[in-house]
């Protein structure tokens, strides 16, 4: 095995075929997507060089920064919510329910796994307001409060994908950040214990820092797959009432494939690259001074 590793024509040609298909698959896409931005027009109506336009329109396009900041919302909250709920339930299956959690992990967990469509077609039943109340909507009713119509408002209707992208993701993150928590050695544990480690003070001192490692990872994991969020909102509102609920992604998903502006679209997906790289390079400089103090 040695002798393989060590000769270079053996090394080449076994790396070559999987480089030739990440080149095919991944890095020909971006490079040929990162082109289209100086092109305007669409593979049937043909392409136009267009410069800087895209770029100049971009910033210009008041529709592009509403998308923008309502990705920056929603990206924010949701991350802070699954990583957090789910810190709290790793804790809870490592030190409270212990080999115990089984179940409850299984039936957390449950949701990962549903279709999206199911899903917001059942959060579409919980908050409808028309033409019967939802569950929701029954509560409010039934304490003496008027029923909302939540997807019928901005403000209302993203309170709805929050609340639902969480409560279907939280799962994943409980177990992936148990999976970090299994890895803090049990004599550590143990030894602050003996030295009066309890509660508050044993999580602060040992069981946060020694978990840091999984909960960066968990925040670099939860940011990017939020700000390119997709399909809960396209099948949940469909980004409205009106464009109030439309992210970049649908955003660039209508430019690109419903108004056929091949170029446009990669401008805004340019953005969002952007944006992703800015944020895990953020996050990587953070936990690189936190590892260094």
């Amino acid at each position: 095995m040695k002798s393989v590793l060590g000769d270079r024509k053996a090394i080449i040609l076994l790396l070559t075929p999987a480089l030739l298909v990440y080149t095919v698959i991944m890095l020909a896409p971006v490079v040929w997507s990162l082109g289209l931005t100086f092109f305007s027009g669409s593979p049937l109506m043909g392409f136009e060089f267009s410069g800087l336009a895209n770029f100049e329109r971009l910033i210009a396009d008041s529709a592009v920064w509403d998308a923008f900041w309502f990705t920056v919302r929603y990206a924010v909250l949701v991350t802070l919510c699954q990583v957090v709920l789910g810190y709290g339930l790793a804790l809870l299956y490592n030190f409270v329910l212990r080999k115990s959690s089984v179940l409850v992990r299984t039936l957390v967990f449950f949701p990962v796994v549903l279709p999206t469509v199911a899903v917001s077609l059942l959060y579409q039943k919980i908050f409808q307001s028309a033409p019967s109340d939802g569950f929701v909507n029954e509560l409010l009713v039934n304490v003496g409060l008027d029923s909302v119509d939540w997807l019928g408002a901005g403000t209302t209707a993203f309170i709805v994908i929050v609340i639902m992208d969480v409560w279907r993701s939280i799962g994943f993150y409980g177990i992936l950040i148990f999976s970090g928590l299994l890895d803090i050695p049990d004599e550590i544990i143990e030894s602050a214990r003996l030295d009066g480690a309890r509660g508050v003070s044993l999580f602060r001192h040992i069981v946060l820092p020694m978990s840091l490692p999984i909960l960066f990872a968990s925040f670099i994991f939860s940011i990017n797959g939020t700000i390119k969020v997709f399909d809960s909102v396209f099948a949940l509102t469909g980004g409205g009432p009106g464009s109030s609920t439309t992210p970049l992604t649908l955003y660039m998903y209508r430019t690109a494939f419903q108004y056929s502006d091949y170029g446009y679209g990669s401008t805004i997906a340019l953005l969002l690259t952007i944006m992703c790289l800015v944020i895990t390079l953020f996050i990587f400089r953070s936990s690189r001074r936190d590892i260094t103090v």
